[in-house]
């Protein structure tokens, strides 16, 4: 297509797709290294995307408030650590673009936008047991509260979050409990909040206060190029209608994974995908647009695994089903996880990313996946004491979750069978009063025992092993859920796209969940998406405010 078919209803020098960490992080940083105007294209009337859903922190190795924490880092543990869980399937140059530039993005928001992150010292990276891991925490950072009347009129213009209700502290507070009783009411009265809310309202504010406009219910469609070169991009509009906006420099598109596109499931990823909890938005729009334009692909069979629960009655936009996370519950103790069998089948503390992939186990000899379905069981102590998918201690059973007298008659209706159920939690109850999990290890490691997912009450192994033994019972069928999927446009070191001899798409950015991952299918810690997705939104705005294309 050539510039003279279009009527361009707006022009920048920058369009940024999507409004996420990864998308808002871009337009910041191209604004500020010379982009003359930017532009954000939002499919929804929301901002934030699943970043304001989300837990909020970021895994950046090697980030200043790590190194002001005293805790020392090494570029040859990081390759090390990631090498070993993504063996073979590491680009080095994207790699150390994300090593080097990681650190440089966090010092820059703190120095030039609202976005206030700390070390969160004690948090262990995912695998703590791998070469090159850090047990005892260091490489995620956690977000300071932040206040949404610094938004004004804007703070209902961001996602909410999936919680019943708003964590008004940092993560770090919310866990160790250190917000007094004065303090939260301040908190409350301010209207701050923490974890990817505060995440998401400070990047908003960064945005507003460079005064870059956000163009609400335009889902972009379809890349515009002049011979190679991508110009622009037509969007539509609320009422269906196109609407052209040009690209002087490029365009990036940040617009998420496309976990929620059935057809592009079924055809990319490595097993199902049932419950995704990400906003429902992320369809896969700009994979399409970037397969239209010759991006060359990768990771395509990879999604950043995330246990979930159906809400039966859908509580989000557009009707459509709502998800809730799953990976607190079946961590603390007296809680197990199930398949069809009654069989247990994973260290149900392990990360929730590489539990996803446990889900996959095939079975040849019934040609079915071994592990799908399969249920969360707890008993009445449980639930006495731990809140359970937004249900507080003691509080009304939700329409999701099956109770039975006995274990029996709780399998009978699950769908389980009675005496594989029967006979696994007694082998768990033994092995809980022995005191080690003979079967999986669970409780032998710092991240099993982390306090976040555990009961801090107990000592190891006991912070996540219990006995069930007290009815009446409990069953919640789970879901092959995800955080998004993970792969998508392959890019280079400066967040180019690159085409399938290898070459970079001139005018054309990837960065967050809509590219192929930077660490592949590893998951380095908490914040294991956020943390690459906004390096690689701030590689590309940076690229894009310092080079002015020559046509």
């Amino acid at each position: 297509m050539m510039t003279e078919d279009f009527n361009w209803d707006l022009e920048a020098d920058v369009v940024v797709l999507g409004s996420g960490g990864a998308a808002m992080t871009a337009a910041i940083a191209a604004h500020d290294f010379g982009a003359k105007d930017v532009v954000i294209l939002e499919k929804t009337g929301m901002v934030g995307g699943t970043t304001a859903m989300s837990g909020g922190m970021l895994w950046i190795p090697g980030n200043h408030h790590q190194l002001e924490a005293g805790i020392e880092e090494d570029d040859e543990d990081v390759v090390a650590y990631l090498d070993s869980l993504a063996p073979g399937n590491l680009d080095p140059d994207t790699l150390m673009a994300f090593m080097e530039t990681g650190p440089e993005m966090i010092r820059y928001l703190a120095d030039r936008t609202p976005v206030r992150f700390h070390a969160y010292a004690d948090f262990p990276d995912y695998q703590p047991y791998m070469p090159g891991a850090k047990p005892d925490g260091g490489r995620s950072l956690d977000n300071d509260a932040f206040s949404f009347e610094r938004l004004g009129k804007w703070a209902t213009r961001v996602n909410p979050t999936k919680m019943a209700y708003p964590v008004r502290g940092s993560l770090m507070e919310a866990i160790n409990g250190t917000l007094d009783e004065a303090t939260l009411a301040e908190r409350e009265a301010g209207d701050y909040r923490g974890l990817g809310q505060a995440l998401a309202g400070s990047l908003f504010l960064a945005v507003l206060d460079r005064g870059i406009p956000v163009e609400f219910e335009k889902r972009a469609r379809k890349l515009v190029k002049d011979r190679d070169r991508v110009i622009g991009v037509v969007a539509e509009d609320a009422g269906g209608r196109d609407f052209h906006v040009r690209a002087r420099r490029g365009v990036v598109i940040a617009t998420g994974g496309f976990e929620w596109n059935e057809t592009l499931v079924k055809t990319f990823l490595r097993g199902p995908l049932t419950g995704p909890v990400s906003v429902p938005e992320n369809e896969g729009d700009g994979l399409l647009m970037a397969i239209e334009a010759g991006a060359q692909l990768g990771n395509m069979q990879h999604a950043f695994w995330q246990q979930s629960v159906l809400e039966f009655q859908p509580q989000h936009r557009a009707a459509k089903p709502n998800y809730l996370l799953g990976s607190d519950e079946r961590a603390r103790p007296g809680a197990i996880l199930v398949n069809r069998n009654g069989k247990r089948f994973v260290n149900e503390a392990a990360n929730y990313n590489a539990m996803g992939k446990a889900l996959h186990a095939f079975d040849a000899g019934t040609h079915s996946y071994a592990n799908l379905p399969y249920w969360l069981i707890i008993d009445q102590r449980y639930r006495n004491k731990y809140q359970t998918f937004n249900t507080p201690p003691g509080g009304p059973v939700p329409s999701f979750m099956m109770q039975a007298d006995t274990l029996e008659e709780l399998a009978g209706k699950a769908g389980i069978d009675p005496q594989g159920l029967t006979a696994t939690v007694a082998r768990f109850n033994d092995m809980v009063r022995k005191g080690h999990d003979d079967d999986f290890n669970r409780g032998d490691n710092t991240y099993d025992n982390f306090y976040m997912w555990g009961d801090a009450e107990f000592d190891p192994p006991y912070r996540t092993l219990g006995v069930i033994d007290q009815g009446p019972f409990f069953a919640v069928k789970m879901e092959s859920g995800a955080l998004g999927t993970a792969g998508g446009p392959k890019t280079n070191a400066d967040a180019q796209v690159l085409d399938w001899s290898g070459n970079p798409i001139p005018g054309l950015y990837a960065a967050g969940n809509v590219m192929a991952a930077v660490l592949g299918e590893a998951y380095g810690g908490a914040g294991g998406t956020l943390g690459p997705g906004m390096t690689f939104g701030y590689i590309a705005g940076r690229h894009l405010g310092t080079h002015i294309p020559n046509h």
